[in-house]
């Protein structure tokens, strides 16, 4: 399959505010069901060990009326998308919806979702503030036997450790090909433009992960081949988004503006894992132990006693990141209050960075191209802002 192909399928997936996609999987075989999470990491190896389709929820740019009436005005978008399309019969696909836990605002949906949809399972996710393999390990292994066995009796089928372990394979497989990527996005930036690879990852939020895995291993084959033209601009590592997702067209005017986005927190629920979750044992601890070790640290993780920002100025030496842009949700808590710690690791490291707010339903970029050029600009030219 070519890679427009490729992409305008990821598009109209990316478009269908009403998951017919979903609805289809459903359709196809008699008793199946499809399970919503909120953005953010939750274990899809345990839904689709129960033989039902896990579905990645990120609001919608839409026009919001009753969504409004939930929410106050100084809170992220997200929520009152999320809530607009429950209301109004978009959501009618799904069985349940899992609430990982993410901020107080997603914490007090999950309680709303509970009253409003009775008829339909809703959970909210604790994770672990203790990364002591024998606290906070023991603790979300609990956490996930619970969700174990949720899954099971919400779908009718036994979810025996051997359907764990054949899940943990499939996704580990998934993540591989997403790092793989990320890789070549990072060597190569102009053969993978981030507006293509953020449809390619938003798709698997619909998709079964084994036709999800077949479209990026399709895709990028043909980005090694494809001969794409090599522009001079500013590698920028983008940070802030790992919730609330910005507009397709945002993500294209940063590129627009002399930016080669080599790093982003895009769609991170599906490579919150960093490698391969052990594919022997028992699944539920094999799942505990790697989240306790290996999870990414993004603003919703609390870190103990590492320092903040270490790993950002990592990751900027890993893809080879000239700057950093700041790009977060305006009134998400979480990105907002971390972006001080983020700041001050990057000017022990001399790393340059800009930031600017957004929502998802944000119109006009021209701010925020000019913004953004100019920093790529100033790069160029002196190195620094």
């Amino acid at each position: 399959m070519a890679i427009e192909d490729i992409v305008q399928k990821c598009q109209r997936l990316y478009e269908d505010l009403t998951f017919s996609a979903v609805s289809a999987w459903k359709a196809r075989e008699h008793g199946r069901k499809a399970i919503g999470y909120m953005p953010i990491y939750v274990p899809r190896e345990i839904i689709h060990a129960a033989g039902m389709l896990p579905v990645g929820l990120m609001g919608g740019d839409m026009e919001i009326i009753r969504g409004d009436a939930y929410y106050q005005s100084y809170i992220c978008h997200i929520p009152r998308s999320t809530i607009e399309m429950g209301v109004s019969g978009k959501l009618d696909c799904l069985d349940g919806v899992l609430f990982p836990s993410i901020c107080d605002v997603i914490r007090n949906l999950s309680g709303m979702w509970q009253i409003m949809f009775p008829e339909k399972y809703a959970r909210y996710m604790d994770l672990p503030q203790n990364f002591a393999p024998d606290v906070g390990g023991r603790f979300y292994r609990e956490e996930l036997e619970r969700l174990r066995d949720d899954m099971s009796r919400l779908s009718g089928i036994p979810l025996t450790n051997e359907r764990l372990l054949d899940s943990i394979r499939a996704y580990n497989r998934n993540r591989r090909f997403v790092e793989a990527l990320y890789d070549l996005r990072s060597e190569q930036p102009w053969s993978i433009p981030t507006a293509e690879l953020y449809l390619v990852l938003r798709a698997g939020n619909v998709l079964p992960v084994e036709e999800h895995t077949e479209m990026m291993e399709a895709y990028l084959t043909e980005a090694k081949q494809r001969v794409r033209p090599q522009l001079d601009n500013s590698r920028i590592v983008l940070r802030g988004a790992f919730c609330e997702q910005p507009p397709l067209a945002l993500i294209r005017a940063l590129e627009r503006s002399g930016c080669y986005i080599v790093d982003d927190d895009f769609v991170l629920g599906s490579r919150w894992i960093e490698g391969d979750v052990e594919e022997a044992g028992d699944g539920l601890t094999n799942l505990a132990l790697a989240f306790i070790d290996r999870s990414v640290q993004t603003a919703s993780m609390y870190i103990g006693t590492r320092k903040k920002g270490e790993a950002l100025v990592r990751q900027c030496s890993k893809r080879k990141g000239e700057g950093v842009i700041f790009c977060a949700a305006s009134f998400c808590d979480p990105a907002l209050l971390d972006q001080p710690m983020l700041t001050k690791a990057l000017d022990s490291a001399a790393v340059p960075y800009t930031e600017f707010k957004y929502s998802e339903n944000t119109g006009q970029f021209q701010v925020i191209k000019e913004q953004t050029g100019t920093f790529a600009d100033s790069i160029k030219l002196w190195g620094q802002p």
